[in-house]
Formats: structure tokens, sequence, C-alpha cells
């Protein structure tokens, strides 16, 4: 597999620069992977396509506002994007200036703070900084909207680029997919019989870095920080023996979960993970994924075309195109069900 064989061209416009004024107004656009059939709903009509018995896997984390804009002792400007918080007052980065960052490098930053880089890591740099990082990015960060929004950040952003169940703080994107939900879709979900349980996968910056590499086997994902608490796995065995599916809300869901089933089956867990997922897989946990549309060439595409197949994803995203469908994390949502023939076998413990 090439990275140019995920690619498809869209149209500037059609870039979801902000939120739409109520957050379950959105489109749903329906791909049924074993055939390939496609149906244009609204995200409202979510719970028509689930059924009694299933359980819905949200992602809680919460975004942080991780942008900060500094300056080197010689001037130039230096922007960090926070990739995680390490403790002892170090934290990893991306750095962006004009001839980069080396060890040693001081960077002055808003309220008289300064972080001065350790060592580069690939991509990234890791920082010390003079007080505690969390509370610093929370007083002073900006929120971090993806690159292609190519405007700045607002007040509103602050709401709307966090979800209403977001709980566990550390991600320094939003789980995108989770955006559409209002506190009423999740009532009324519970209430025509499907279970809802959670998870935390802190969104990382390295879900801005596109693959570099032509060869999609060559490319190697950041390691990001998982929870799948017991009562999650619990819930999801639950769902199983009653005869209802896995929904996962988000691709990172998706990760969290496939990763802590990674030995067989499905147990808790509390580390890290930088699995890669992409046609060849075989799904272990995920039986239907809520997500949104993703950028060409991205480890995200990729990740559904190996859940619903290559061609039948890029069919229903020019069918998005030639519909007018709002894209990427302020836009439009897609519900997919399987190809059956990347399905693992299942049991009640997933």
């Amino acid at each position: 597999m090439r990275r140019a064989d995920f690619s498809y061209v869209l149209p500037a416009e059609l870039i979801a620069a902000r939120p739409l004024p109520e957050r379950a107004a959105s489109r749903l656009l329906a791909l049924d992977g074993a055939t390939g059939a496609i149906r244009d709903l609204a995200f409202r009509d979510l719970g028509s396509l689930l059924s009694p018995g299933d359980v819905v896997v949200l992602n809680d984390t919460r975004v942080l506002p991780a942008r900060l804009k500094g300056r080197k002792p010689s001037g130039g400007a230096c922007e960090l994007l926070l990739e995680r918080i390490l403790g002892d007052r170090r934290f990893l980065a991306q750095a962006r200036a004009s001839k980069g960052v080396r060890p040693g490098t001081r960077i002055e930053l808003p309220t008289g703070a300064v972080a001065v880089a350790v060592a580069r890591h690939g991509d990234l740099v890791e920082f010390e900084l003079d007080r505690e990082p969390q509370r610093y990015f929370e007083a002073e960060g900006s929120v971090p909207l993806p690159p292609y929004l190519a405007r700045e950040a607002e007040a509103a952003d602050r709401e709307r680029y966090q979800t209403v169940y977001a709980e566990a703080s550390g991600a320094v994107a939003a789980p995108t997919a989770g955006l559409h939900f209002e506190r009423e879709s999740l009532t009324q979900l519970a209430a025509q019989g499907v279970a809802i349980a959670k998870l935390t996968l802190h969104i990382g910056a390295g879900t801005f870095m596109p693959m570099r590499a032509d060869e999609v086997d060559a490319h190697r994902m950041h390691a990001e920080r998982i929870r799948v608490p017991s009562e999650t796995v619990a819930a999801i065995a639950a769902a199983r023996r009653r005869g209802g599916r896995v929904v996962a809300v988000g691709t990172t869901v998706v990760r969290a979960l496939e990763a802590a089933a990674a030995g067989g089956r499905l147990e808790p867990r509390d580390g890290e993970t930088d699995i890669f997922i992409r046609p060849g897989y075989r799904f272990r946990v995920v039986d239907a994924l809520l997500t949104n549309f993703h950028l060409p060439e991205s480890t995200l595409l990729v990740l559904v075309a190996a859940f619903a197949g290559r061609e039948r994803v890029l069919v229903a995203y020019h069918h998005a195109i030639a519909g007018r469908y709002r894209f990427y994390s302020y836009g439009d949502a897609m519900f997919v069900t399987p190809d059956p023939a990347v399905l693992a076998a299942r049991s009640a413990t997933a």
C-alpha cells in the first residue's frame, strides 16, 4: 500500500472552519462496509442506526489549551504545540521556529515563563519549564485548532472544541466524532436501551503529522496515553452476551479498544499505545464506527479504510464531496459498519 492510495481532492470551501450553531445539527453519512450502500441522514438519526443492547463507547479526554507563542533570545518567534506532559516540569512539544530549536535553546513565554529545550525525540522536542506545566498551559495556552482551519482560536472554541462529556484532561486535539453529541443525545440513546461506556485516549500532537513515507507500512505512530477501565470492559462483555454491538465514537476509541485487546481478549489497560491500524488488520472488538471525514493520506483515513474497505470509503468520500458535506474537525459525520472479512472471531469477552 502506498500513501497515495488514500488520497482524494477536497474543495477548500468544504473545510468546516467553524462549528454549526448546534452540535447535533450535523449531517450523517451512513456507509455499509458489507455492500457499499450509502445513505444520507442527519446526526439526529443516529438512534435509528443503533439497537437496544448496543454499547456506545466514548473517549472522555479533555483538550488542554496546548498552543503557546514565545520567542527565542534572538527575537525569533517560536510556537509550541504540546504533545504531552512528562512530569518533573518537563513536556514534549512540536516546536515551530524559522531555524529550528536545538537542545539548550531558551524559549521566553508569556508572563515571564521560560522553557529550555532539553533533547530532541524525532519530530518532537523535550522541554523543561520553570513552573508546573499543566497549570501553566491551562492559564496561558490557546485552543490547539488544527492547522487546516487556517485561523486563530476564538473564545467560542474553548467550549466547542471540547466534547460535552470531556473529563480527563490531557489531550491536545479533540476526539472530533464526539463533538456532535449534546447531552440530550446521550440521554435519548440510553432511553432506547443503548448502553454508554467511556475510556480515555489522550490525543497527541502527532495526530496532525502526515504520513511522510511513501509506503504506508513504513509509517510509525507517536505513542499516546490510554486508559480502558474495567467498567468499560464489563460493559462490552455484557453487550456481547445480549447480542449487541460495540459502537466506537471516533478512531481514538477504536485504537484504544483494539490496543487493549492485542493479547487476544479485551482487558483493562492503563499505559501507552502506538497501534497503527491499516488494511489487513482484523478487528477484535469494534463492530461499528462513528467518525468524521479525515484528511487525505492521513492515518485516520487509513484506519477507516481498514474497517470498511479502501475503495468503498473513497467512493463514500466522493459522494460526500458531491453532496457538499462539511469536512474535518468541525464538519459532518459518518456511521460506518465493517466489511465482515475484517472482523476477528468474537466472544463475550471480545
